[in-house]
């Protein structure tokens, strides 16, 4: 979404009484660009200012939002406009300049609280409140809707269309084996990996892009100095070796710089993308230091999942950036168990299946499950004690479950990730430990296996209602390939309409960066049409 949603959940004090309003008293409905909007916590009027909580102002908008606790500070980002508020204070800082606030920051029952008003000025929204109604109607600049009206419905659940500019459009920039970055070419070169990080934004955003997650932990190691975990050798060839800059801090600016989102991502189980052999890593690697915690599958190195020790050591790895950065959200990949293991090339754990089974768990695959569960729960309890605004997000394998193997699960006969990486989508979005899904859908609408429509309908249907938000992963690095209904960009673009359908789907995240760029078969420029970039 975008800065406009922040106003959504919002001006519900448009009655303006002064003093707190109760959310039953105020019965006030919102819409953003025709679309209707709810809010899980009721907005207050305070001094004729109507104040939300800043969590619902990072979940709704598409913005950067810090909350600094020794500081008191507050700092919404979006589309190059900074603002920064303090507790107390009756003075804001945006773009540098000095503001005055009528009234300043609240703190209420231990939530912060902000207030709308001014913070939707600053970023651009029009706000239009109808006293017979009772509705507040939220729109971005040049949005063209039909008196503010969405009469769009469909069978799957579908409350209209909701304009590609206000969605999240994100990219995924690689750094494993430097396939997006930084190049092989630029390792050593802080300079070249500087501008070749800021020409990628330039290019990407040109093409739409409004938020970038870049792989910040490809193998057990770092894009940024740790007391965990080594220096990855993406950066310098060498793995262990300081490049003698913070990677992740120029790139976390530069991206906001940018106006754009930045997500940290992380591979959590993975130590080595290839080979077994330990005298090439790093001396603080984690399998020189917990060889115990460690599994070999499939010619490559892995954390055991089933290692309770090992789960909080990668956690306790990911809350160093979250304490440290100022990220958008934290975002996970499909790795988590091997997804190629076979009966000649198993995942070794039995040891730890009899060491820590204490629940009781009569087979490994329900085990299996139940250790990444609890990894994600405690990730997502450890992210949100620490920084209740910030965003955690997962990208599983495009399938749940097939309905040959589970009648509820998706009409498609591929690889399922339940049953085979052990991760289980439905039990985080229905537990509430993750704050959206960007499934991996990456067939074309004619793959027979797993057809683009059918996996997103389930998808769509799967998210409905629970607060959730849907994001789908998107393959740009297919177009041109021999694989059935790839051979133009328009299935991308087909794909991309399709979703429109679908209230639930908030956006796109593109595999990968480098695939966007390399515009095959005219991508670019469809793109640029498709988020309104061309004249």
């Amino acid at each position: 979404m975008t800065a406009l949603t922040v106003l959504l959940l919002v001006v519900s004090a448009a009655a303006a009484r002064q003093g707190i309003v109760e959310a039953a008293e105020a019965a006030i409905t919102m819409e953003l660009d025709g679309m209707p909007l709810t809010s899980d916590v009721a907005p207050y009027v305070k001094s004729n200012r109507t104040f939300v909580p800043l969590r619902v102002v990072s979940e709704g908008i598409g913005a950067f939002v810090d909350w600094q606790a020794a500081s008191k500070t507050v700092t919404i980002r979006q589309n190059g406009i900074t603002i920064e508020m303090v507790m107390g204070s009756s003075t804001a800082v945006v773009g540098g300049h000095s503001m005055a606030l009528d009234v300043p920051l609240q703190s209420v029952s231990g939530r912060t609280m902000v207030p709308i008003r001014f913070v939707s000025e600053q970023l651009g929204l029009n706000v239009d409140w109808n006293q017979d109604s009772r509705r507040i109607t939220l729109t971005t600049s040049g949005w063209e809707g039909s008196g503010g009206t969405n009469n769009g419905s469909s069978s799957n659940g579908s409350t209209g269309v909701l304009a590609g500019s206000n969605t999240l459009r994100g990219a995924w920039i690689a750094s494993v084996s430097n396939l997006d970055w930084p190049s092989s070419s630029s390792k050593g070169n802080t300079a070249k990996q500087k501008q070749q990080f800021t020409d990628m934004l330039d290019n990407l955003q040109a093409q739409g892009i409004n938020a970038v997650f870049v792989q910040v932990r490809p193998s057990a190691d770092a894009l940024y100095p740790s007391k965990l975990v080594p220096w990855s050798q993406v950066l310098t060839g060498t793995p262990g070796k300081d490049p003698g800059y913070d990677p992740l801090a120029f790139m976390i600016e530069e991206a906001h710089n940018h106006g754009m989102q930045f997500h940290a991502w992380f591979n959590p189980f993975r130590v080595t993308a290839s080979g077994t052999d330990t005298s090439k890593l790093a001396a603080n690697n984690v399998a020189l230091q917990h060889p115990d915690w460690i599994v070999k599958a499939s010619s490559r190195l892995y954390l055991n999942p089933g290692i309770p020790a090992a789960r909080q050591h990668i956690i306790d790895a990911i809350m160093e950036v979250v304490n440290q950065y100022p990220i958008d959200g934290v975002h996970l990949d499909d790795y988590f168990y091997p997804s190629d293991e076979t009966t000649s090339s198993p995942f070794d754990d039995s040891a730890a299946f009899k060491a820590y089974n204490s629940k009781g768990f009569k087979t490994k695959a329900d085990w299996r499950r139940d250790n990444i569960n609890t990894f994600v729960s405690d990730l997502n309890a450890s992210i949100h004690a620490a920084k209740p605004q910030l965003v955690f997000g997962i990208s599983p394998s495009g399938i749940w479950r097939n309905q040959a193997t589970d009648p509820t699960g998706s009409a498609t006969s591929g690889r399922s990730a339940y049953d085979s990486e052990y991760a289980d989508a439905r039990a985080w979005i229905q537990g509430g430990d993750i704050d959206y899904v960007a499934p991996q859908v990456y067939w074309s609408f004619a793959t027979a296996a797993a057809p683009y429509d059918k996996v997103v309908d389930w998808w769509a249907n799967e998210v409905k209602g629970t607060g959730v938000k849907l994001y789908i992963g998107m393959a740009p690095y297919k177009i041109g390939s021999p694989e059935k209904g790839w051979q133009t960009a328009q299935e991308l673009m087909n794909q991309l309409k399709y979703n429109e359908k679908f209230s639930q789907i908030q956006g796109s995240i593109f595999y990968r960066s480098s695939s966007l760029l390399g515009n095959p078969f005219g991508l670019t420029q469809l793109l640029k049409s498709y988020y309104g970039l061309t004249t």
